[in-house]
């Protein structure tokens, strides 16, 4: 039915082939998956959903989850080991101990008393302790290939399933962990290294939400292999959308504002939990399902999974048109950009990075971007995590969400910051973060699907493998200061609230003079100055320009006219369209000379 349920498929072949005998099933755990239940549809939680498609009679299956008991799919199963275990404790195959029974009764029936004793003191025991719990298990997969007489303890196989491996295994430094997680460790490290176990038949599958949860020596291991779990697919949603309503309560028939189709369409990102949630909610208050509802569910879910610090979504409330100046800035984006962006995998650019000197207005103008995009925007406020390995887990939970959405847009502000290098002076963390990042922009599974926006002020300091093409390097876009015609666009937009009329003659010159070298952000902070001593001192909200000139004379600019050069050089330097320089003719030999002030300025110590 759904592709969503290929990872069941992809372990199975690997348990099948011997390939691995431990697996680990990351991802979207905590969902519920489509099975056939009496031959009627039906949605189970994952440990169901396993248990009923590996139920077969050449296989014990055995369920731990953490504080519960040790559990056995068959009771008759339960017996078997049972039996087997404490066979193979004595020493003896069933029928030696028969034997032994009828001709050293007392000396058996003692050996035989304290075996027995012993397992299910055991098996009791391991409802609270789960380090014994493991250690159990273990020598239940020992006792299942030992050889007694010629033949094997079990004919059948054992698979066991355990749940919460995280909480079992916690990743942190060796030193760190108290004595019984150390043991647990070492309980797994030396189970799944045992070449006995890798050869035999007996196989482990653990279930957490990220590899990375788990403690380090054991999700290294090359014998450890992981295979996702992902989250639902379209077809998958739309299956479980037209299951729930065909088993729809009679008296509160589910209401939507167009088809289940749409409905599968908005929901993209959703767990089958939460749009299960979202369903019943809607049937019971018995109102017609909105729109705005289901973006409202998918943006709470997904917030919810990546945390409030991690993610935002943005929905700007401007567009280009509402962008003063930047006239060939933008109509570049309209005619060659945003239609590249809205194209199918092979012909779409997988994002751009945007330089230019602090204030000069990229944030503004690319946030207008995404609205004309009409795309889910997610703003990356803080991948990273204070907390020992939960950053890597972050990761994973973004890519995820990214892989469910149908179409979204990235958009990392002061990206330089939050992307870090991969230089050997950066941090573990930082550089393997960098790294996923880098190749989840270069991924072709996400090419068309997930378009990057990274804003900053100091484009040199993004890693080079993120600037080279194939990622965001296929666009790196300069902007600058206004000059010429944008620049006199700024000067009406700013006095145009306070002053009747156009600018003309001296006092155009005289702005215009006054103003040289401002940045966007200082035209805007100057109009809102404007506006607000128009209120306070001004006759009808209005000003004289001679009012005008003397505010602009007595601001102070700040220290940072340096700093703001050296940005714009290294927007110039990185620019990767040569239509998009002030002067499309610049000669290489200019260019060269951009790149010997940037040295001097260095030399300076701005950075």
């Amino acid at each position: 039915m759904a592709t969503s349920s290929n990872f069941i498929r992809t372990a199975g072949r690997i348990l099948n082939a011997g390939q691995s005998r431990a697996l680990i099933l990351t991802g979207n755990i905590h969902d519920i998956f489509h099975a056939k239940k009496g031959g009627q549809d039906d949605y189970l939680s994952l440990v169901e959903y396993l248990t009923g498609n590996w139920n077969l009679s050449s296989l014990i299956l055995i369920v731990y989850e953490l504080n519960g008991p040790i559990r056995f799919l068959r009771e008759k199963d339960a017996e078997k080991v049972r039996k087997a275990w404490i066979e193979w404790r004595l020493g003896m195959n069933p029928d030696d101990l028969a034997i032994n029974r009828m001709t050293a009764s007392e000396e058996i029936e003692s050996q035989l008393e304290s075996v027995t004793s012993a397992y299910d003191d055991s098996m009791q025991k391991a409802v609270s302790n789960p380090t014994l719990a493991l250690e159990l298990m273990r020598q239940m997969c020992l006792c299942s290939r030992s050889d007694l007489g010629g033949s094997t303890c079990l004919k059948e196989n054992l698979l066991v399933l355990v749940e919460g491996a995280d909480m079992l295994l916690p990743d942190a430094p060796i030193t760190s962990l108290n004595d019984m997680d150390r043991q647990r460790v070492s309980i797994c490290h030396d189970w799944f290294c045992d070449l006995g176990f890798v050869n035999g038949g007996d196989s482990v599958v653990m279930i957490a939400e990220s590899r990375s949860q788990l403690n380090q020596r054991i999700a290294r291991l090359p014998q450890l292999i992981e295979v996702e779990v992902p989250s639902p697919d379209l077809e998958t949603r739309k299956h479980f959308i037209s299951w729930f309503s065909r088993n729809d309560n009679k008296d509160r028939k589910l209401q939507l504002w167009g088809t289940q189709a749409e409905l599968a369409e908005l929901t993209a990102g959703l767990s089958l939990h939460a749009l299960m949630q979202l369903l019943k909610g809607v049937r019971h208050g018995r109102a017609r399902l909105s729109q705005e509802e289901v973006v409202s569910k998918v943006e709470g879910f997904i917030k919810s999974q990546l945390g409030e610090e991690v993610v935002e979504f943005k929905k700007p409330g401007h567009s280009l048109q509402d962008v003063i100046g930047f006239k060939g800035l933008k109509t570049f984006l309209k005619k060659e950009v945003i239609p590249r962006f809205g194209m199918e995998s092979g012909e779409a650019l997988p994002g751009a990075a945007i330089g230019g000197p602090i204030g000069a207005g990229k944030t503004f103008i690319f946030e207008a971007v995404a609205a004309e995009l009409d795309m889910v925007v997610l703003v990356i406020k803080n991948i990273r995590s204070k907390y020992y390995g939960e950053t890597d887990v972050i990761f994973e939970r973004l890519r995820r969400v990214l892989m469910a959405l149908s179409r979204v847009l990235i958009f990392i502000d002061e990206a330089d910051t939050q992307l870090g290098g991969v230089s050997k002076d950066t941090h573990e963390t930082e550089r393997r973060l960098t790294g996923k990042i880098q190749s989840m922009m270069s991924d072709p599974l996400l090419r068309g699907k997930v378009v990057w926006l990274l804003v900053t002020a100091r484009i040199h300091l993004l890693s080079p493998d993120i600037r080279r093409p194939g990622r965001v390097g296929d666009l790196i876009i300069p902007v600058l200061d206004p000059e010429g015609k944008d620049r006199e666009a700024f000067l009406d937009w700013v006095v145009s609230p306070v002053v009747s009329g156009k600018l003309t003659g001296e006092d155009r010159e005289g702005f215009a003079a006054a103003t040289e070298g401002w940045s966007a952000a200082g035209f805007a902070a100057l109009r809102s100055e404007l506006k607000a001593k128009a209120k306070l001192f001004g006759k009808k909200g209005r000003l004289t320009m001679d009012d005008v000139m003397g505010l602009i004379e007595d601001l102070l600019p700040p220290a940072i006219g340096e700093t703001r050069r050296y940005q714009t050089l290294q927007a110039l330097v990185n620019c990767t369209r040569r239509s998009l320089l002030p002067d499309p003719t610049v000669t290489d030999e200019e260019r060269e000379t951009w790149s010997h002030e940037i040295r001097r300025l260095e030399a300076k110590g701005i950075r």
